[in-house]
């Protein structure tokens, strides 16, 4: 719809893959093959997401080969979700003080953690607007 150009696919693997990418920060595993790939942007498909694609100031487009499907996109954001807390679960009380490069600046590890949180919030809102603009039942009431 208009005014609302993140649609849901790329809202899910935006925030799986900020989600991992913070959680790098205290547990620098790498990406998860089976949910990411690293192309040029087009080299996502029905089961991975391209990073290039979902990645800060990427363009989401109408090309659903592009993506994965709804379902798959949902668990891939779980996944990420899941690290996540794992990684702020488990990191060290010190470490959580721990200056960390987030973009072009440095933040306390537990600040990015709580950034996390609002990051996840605020593009959970353009997907409850997406719903709404598409005519589909709220999810809050």
């Amino acid at each position: 719809p208009p005014g609302l150009p993140n649609h849901a696919a790329w809202t899910l693997g935006h925030l799986a893959l900020t989600m991992h990418r913070a959680a790098e920060k205290a547990d620098p595993s790498p990406l998860p093959d089976a949910d990411f790939v690293t192309g040029d942007g087009s080299a996502g498909d029905r089961r991975r997401f391209d990073t290039e694609s979902v990645c800060f100031a990427s363009t989401p487009v109408d090309d659903p080969a592009r993506y994965p499907s709804l379902a798959r996109c949902i668990e891939i954001f779980d996944a990420a979700l899941n690290r996540l807390a794992d990684a702020a679960r488990n990191a060290p009380d010190q470490s959580l003080a721990r200056p960390v490069q987030w973009g072009p600046s440095e933040i306390p590890l537990a600040d990015l953690f709580t950034r996390m949180i609002f990051h996840n919030g605020a593009h959970g809102g353009q997907i409850l607007d997406l719903r709404r603009a598409l005519g589909f039942e709220p999810l809050i009431r």
